[in-house]
């Protein structure tokens, strides 16, 4: 058995090739504990305690801490072999980078874990909706720059010239600008957004053909929700060059009603109507303004014309108050008799004798 495990295989005996799997193994066997522990006893033991500093490290460094040991345990392992010089430095370089960019993702995830909770929780209490607006993209434009540096370390322990490849990028500069003309374009137009602020988080806009609510603002696109439940993305350039109608500042919501009464409808009853009519709209309440406008303005073909101007106030269910509305003037002109008119033609026959 000896003489076996002493036998040479690629440099190394099959003993030294078997450790190094043990311990291989040992690593990845050691990251699922750690897991499961930061998943499970770890989370449940700081969910009791007062401060929430603990849940948040936890949440958020867990797997990237089981990456790192796993890591690190294959590069023990890859130390109780003997290999070549440059397949050794390749696996530092390698190890050196995944450390690092584990370091990265944690700390991404810190970013991402405290603007989501603490940031957000805080902001909430503010009037201004513009901190609002910015939050996400701090989020974002947070964990970029996060990533950023730490690919930029990573490259700089590997042995690159960071600031050569930076310099290189110049020489392809006029065709990343031209590349990149959309990308210019939709971030003025996030920037035009968020100064001139023609709309907010959750305001009904309509813009370019589409009508929802806006869900979120960011650097490069809008999203909007619309009626039918979808999201559409739009680009930001779309709103420095396109009219914007803002549906949720409207100071209220103007309703043109046209109705007809028969032509046998008195004189007396024409204006019994219009009393409905201003009655129906006032016992409405605060969900309607006061001005209120009702006339008798036509002769039509088949009906006598009359037409009721009113406004639904901001923040009223418009729906709902134009149902409420319409439905009493149903039930009130049918208690008063008057008919409302639908189109009728009269035929007059003349009759010739011989």
């Amino acid at each position: 058995m000896n003489e076996f495990l002493a036998q040479p295989f690629y440099g190394n005996t099959i003993l030294q090739w078997l450790i190094a799997a043990g311990i291989a193994g040992g690593s990845v066997l050691v990251g699922k504990t750690v897991y499961r522990l930061t998943s499970g006893v770890i989370r449940n033991a700081t969910r009791k305690t007062e401060t929430e500093v603990d849940d948040f490290i936890v949440d958020t460094i867990g797997e990237p801490v089981v990456v790192v040991v796993t890591v690190f345990g294959f590069w023990i392992a890859v130390q109780t072999l003997s290999l070549p010089a440059s397949v050794d430095a390749f696996l530092w370089v390698a190890t050196e980078a995944a450390i690092v960019l584990s370091v990265t993702w944690a700390l991404a995830r810190v970013w991402d874990a405290f603007v989501s909770g603490w940031v957000t929780a805080l902001v909430a209490t503010s009037d201004s909706d513009l901190d609002d607006q910015l939050l996400p993209i701090a989020r974002r434009g947070g964990k970029s720059a996060i990533w950023i540096v730490g690919v930029v370390v990573a490259l700089n322990n590997a042995g690159y010239d960071v600031m050569a490849l930076i310099a290189g990028l110049g020489i392809g500069g006029l065709a990343l600008a031209m590349a990149a003309k959309d990308t210019v374009a939709n971030f003025f137009g996030g920037f035009t957004i968020f100064t001139d602020r023609p709309f907010s988080i959750g305001d009904r806009i309509v813009v370019s053909g589409f009508e929802g609510s806006v869900s979120e603002i960011g650097i490069r696109s809008t999203r909007l929700k619309t009626l039918a439940g979808r999201e559409v993305t739009i680009p930001n350039s779309r709103f420095a060059d396109s009219a914007v109608e803002n549906v949720s500042r409207e100071p209220n919501r103007k309703v043109v009603l046209n109705l007809g009464l028969t032509y046998d409808t008195t004189p007396g009853g024409v204006r019994r109507a219009l009393d409905l009519l201003r009655e129906i709209v006032e016992s409405q309440g605060e969900h309607t303004e006061e001005d209120i406008t009702v006339g008798f303005d036509s002769f039509g073909d088949f009906a006598l014309g009359v037409t009721m101007i009113y406004y639904i106030a901001k923040g009223a269910d418009v729906m709902s108050v134009q149902t409420a509305v319409n439905l009493a003037i149903l039930e009130r002109f049918e208690a008063e008799g008057l008919d409302m008119a639908f189109p009728t033609q009269t035929i007059h026959t003349v009759s010739s004798q011989g």
